[in-house]
């Protein structure tokens, strides 16, 4: 806190403007790209297929590796998230978190490929259980940052999608390279040897990720009074929590939501070195079209948002996946009809990428109606307590789909049993996870139309009471926040 600025404290006005200066929005969404850049490739498009095919891990192994991992991965983030609500600092309480864990991001990021325990089945085995262990501690603390920044930075829908949209344009540009580059370096048509460029490239991408992700965090903003508010003790709070009907069909559709591209974003390796037979830089174009087709359709679903709203635009999102991963198993190997289904796909998936943020924000929107508490960190960590578990359950499931018909993962060339086996773990099971999601968010989530539009309204009202009241307090202690002379001027400028 500083000495009071006069000037400010005039000039300071009632109905504070919850607008975001562009730099604010470009910080969030490089932020974004750093997490998913090395979140997709740690958790998702490398790791399995490192271990399995570059280490010899058998996909039995990987597959009980995953299961274990599975019960960490979902009690850390809701241990995490609601202590995170008690972090109380002059730098606030999700800043400081992302700002000094960025370090420890990218080392956990680094040990993920440098095996330490040997090269037994079991020594493997428990590298890869610890690693991932270690690996999802640190992501789970940046990532509720992350998660619970767009419900604090602004409330309306269109003004998180368009925050949204920034996140989608620079997250998927580090979600590409996360899965592109594992494609380049790992799939090889002559050898399962490593690349000796591989691991070096991993350690670049940490020390780029972590730069990014510690500068980043001085350009964002949170809510101040909310971090001022009492929290809920544990077990209350995980109570109120489960109690909210909307949370819960959210939930209903997260799940399978999370299966489904768990599948497509960490098994598309296979996909691509066995089935269409594209290795080096080739191997890249499928996830290429995907991913600028999702993000042309994403600027696409940012304006339907407003005539549509969210539930609507993100259904079609859904509906569209779906079909589009159906036509890609009957396409077989056929590489022209192989490309018309990943556009599909990519049309798809840009408003399902654009739209999930802002949806749970709103669950979160609603949350604060019933209790008068902000507590987005506790959101994100029951979401992630039941359906993080929905990640493992999906790589566990396609590496036993695939070893049952016959995959051998020492073999450059698989039987064509084989091959089916992923397409139909990579597609077809993929579609009915999206299918599944679409029936349970259709029926019963509810915070769509005119009223809840109108109860939003109203929030927004209350922040702003909040916020001057917060200020006001300030003021009459003769101190008033850096950050809100910032905002506020920047807001001006704008």
């Amino acid at each position: 806190m500083t000495e009071t600025d006069d000037s400010f404290n005039d000039e300071f006005p009632a109905n504070f403007d919850e607008r975001l200066p562009v730099k604010s929005k470009l910080a969030f969404g490089l932020s974004q790209a750093s997490m998913n850049l090395l979140q997709m490739i740690a958790l998702g498009s490398a790791i399995t297929f490192y271990y399995n095919i570059k280490l010899g891990l058998s996909e039995e192994w990987i597959s009980l590796a995953w299961l274990i991992f599975a019960f960490w991965n979902a009690l850390n983030d809701p241990l995490f998230g609601i202590l995170q609500e008690r972090i109380d600092t002059e730098m606030g309480r999700r800043i400081p978190v992302l700002r000094f864990g960025s370090l420890f991001y990218a080392l956990t990021f680094i040990i993920c490929w440098f095996p330490f325990m040997g090269n037994t089945q079991i020594a493997l085995f428990w590298n890869l259980v610890l690693v991932l262990f270690l690996f999802d501690s640190m992501f789970t603390m940046l990532g509720l940052v992350q998660t619970a920044l767009p419900a604090e930075m602004c409330i309306t829908q269109e003004a998180r999608s368009n925050l949204s949209l920034y996140n989608v344009i620079l997250g998927s540009l580090g979600g590409m390279v996360a899965m592109v580059l594992p494609l380049i370096l790992l799939t090889d048509e002559t050898s399962t040897e490593l690349n000796p460029f591989f691991q070096p490239a991993m350690v670049f991408l940490a020390v780029v990720a972590g730069s990014v992700l510690f500068v980043a965090s001085f350009a964002l903003t949170e809510n101040e009074y909310a971090r001022k508010e009492e929290s809920f003790g544990f077990i209350e709070s995980m109570i109120k929590t489960i109690k909210n009907k909307e949370f819960l069909a959210f939930e209903a559709m997260n799940f399978f939501h999370e299966m489904a591209f768990t599948i497509v974003t960490g098994s598309m390796i296979y996909y691509v070195q066995y089935v269409v037979v594209l290795r080096g830089l080739l191997a890249s174009i499928p996830l290429i079209i995907v991913f600028l087709f999702m993000l042309i359709f994403s600027f696409l679903a940012d304006r339907m948002v407003k005539k549509r709203g969210l539930k609507q635009v993100y259904i079609l999102g859904l509906i569209i996946s779906s079909i589009g991963l159906i036509i890609l198993f009957f396409a077989g190997d056929w590489l022209p009809l192989v490309i018309i289904s990943l556009v599909v796909v990519g049309i798809g998936f840009g408003p399902v990428t654009l739209i999930w943020s802002p949806l749970l924000a709103d669950v979160i929107d609603y949350d604060e109606i019933s209790t008068g508490k902000r507590r987005e960190t506790t959101y994100a960590g029951m979401n992630a307590l039941l359906t993080k578990p929905a990640i493992s359950i999906a790589n566990a499931i396609f590496l036993l789909v695939i070893s049952g018909y016959g995959f051998d993962n020492t073999l450059i060339i698989q039987p064509d049993s084989a091959i089916f086996g992923i397409r139909l773990g990579f597609t077809l099971f993929t579609a009915l996870y999206f299918i599944i999601s679409t029936f349970a968010f259709w029926k019963w989530y509810n915070l769509d139309g005119e009223e809840w539009l109108a109860k939003k309204t109203e929030l927004g009202k209350i922040h702003i009471q909040k916020e001057k009241e917060y200020i006001a307090k300030l003021q009459n202690e003769g101190k008033i926040s850096k950050v809100y002379q910032k905002l506020y001027r920047e807001q001006q400028e704008s």
